[in-house]
């Protein structure tokens, strides 16, 4: 018989408290223009753009993330450090957004911040398989990430941002802001389960 916890808040007032702190960070790297003119806000627009499309990603894995532990029947061990792995890849969000927004127009810092939204998507994905193990492979949990095309279409075009890099940076930007409004549209298929645990309690 498996062995895991039922409760599964403590794990995520861990994460919301984390992802609050990326958010903090992220947006305490803003320095105001050098100017006073009002045009003088133009010079820092990248940044703006950047640390906005950022705290996009951010509030869409916390939202889902909320979701799907919401969903879920417990947690074990493994969830646990799939659940450490994904903050983990979360948290480097600030330095390459930092990096990024410096340079806005430059292969390196659009590679890597590419690279590392790309490991957040796996990471995702690896928390969510975790949490399939922990309820079993035939239960509504299972039905629900059974048919994940939003995760694996983010991987794909993650994929393709990075190599699109090399050639334009503009087409790489495109392709991530594609991304995020895909994913304005929240995870619609842990919503059943929550409403079911709702109902029994």
């Amino acid at each position: 018989m498996k062995r895991f916890s039922t409760d599964s808040s403590r794990l995520e007032a861990f994460s919301d408290g984390v992802l609050a702190v990326i958010i903090t960070i992220m947006v305490l790297e803003l320095r105001p223009p050098h100017g006073t003119a009002l045009t003088a806000v133009l010079e820092v627009l990248p940044k703006i753009g950047v640390y906005a499309l950022s705290f996009t990603f951010i509030g869409i894995y916390w939202n889902n993330h909320h979701h799907m532990l919401r969903a879920t029947s417990g947690i074990d061990g493994r969830a646990m450090w799939a659940n450490l792995n994904l903050l983990f890849w979360l948290s480097l969000v600030p330095f390459a957004t930092e990096w990024l927004g410096a340079h806005p127009n430059g292969v390196g810092p659009t590679v890597l911040y590419c690279i590392v939204l790309l490991l957040d998507a796996v990471a995702y994905t690896v928390l969510q398989m975790a949490l399939l193990q922990v309820n079993g492979r035939d239960t509504p949990f299972a039905k629900a990430v059974a048919i994940d095309v939003k995760g694996m279409l983010s991987i794909v075009m993650y994929v393709v941002a990075v190599a699109a890099a090399f050639v334009s940076t503009i087409v790489s930007d495109v392709i991530l802001i594609a991304v995020a409004a895909m994913w304005l549209v929240p995870d619609r298929r842990f919503e059943p389960l929550i409403d079911r645990r709702t109902e029994l309690r």
